[in-house]
């Protein structure tokens, strides 16, 4: 189940690509269902926090009626940043699967692993490199990509 639903999350990093937004899509399951997905949106809302992490934490609380999700996994292609990291740990999402690790930016494991660190209340289970080659060519393709037009 781990790879279907980050197909699922690479459907919406899809979504983003063809926004030519940064590739990054992101679901959250309960109880085996979908109850959220979003892809990032930062230029399109010319919104910094528009990750897709923080956008599938805010329609996931909506959905519940609030802001514990507890029960809950989020799938995203790629490793989160501090900012998601902490929304994540703070919304009490239950487990935390990972397409791609980001050396330069995570906050999951990579720089610092804000959902697996016991000083906070809260602690978040974490699961690497699900699809991780899917994961990471989409990123590296647009990347590719956007430096060939400048």
């Amino acid at each position: 189940m781990l790879e279907y639903y980050m197909k699922e999350a690479l459907k919406e990093a899809e979504k983003a690509k063809a926004l030519k937004e940064v590739p990054i899509g992101a679901v959250i399951v309960k109880n085996g269902e979908i109850i959220a997905r979003a892809h990032n949106l930062r230029e399109t809302d010319k919104d910094p926090t528009a990750h897709a992490e923080v956008l599938a934490i805010k329609k996931a609380s909506k959905v519940l009626g609030g802001w514990r999700l507890m029960g809950c996994e989020m799938y995203v292609t790629v490793e989160p940043c501090p900012m998601c990291a902490g929304a994540i740990m703070l919304s009490r999402i239950e487990k935390l699967v990972i397409g791609t690790m980001d050396p330069k930016g995570g906050a999951a494991g990579s720089i610092l692993n804000i959902p697996e660190d016991d000083r906070f209340n809260h602690t978040t289970e974490v699961v690497r490199g699900i699809l991780q080659e899917e994961c990471s060519g989409i990123m590296k393709e647009f990347f590719k990509v956007l430096r060939s037009r400048k």
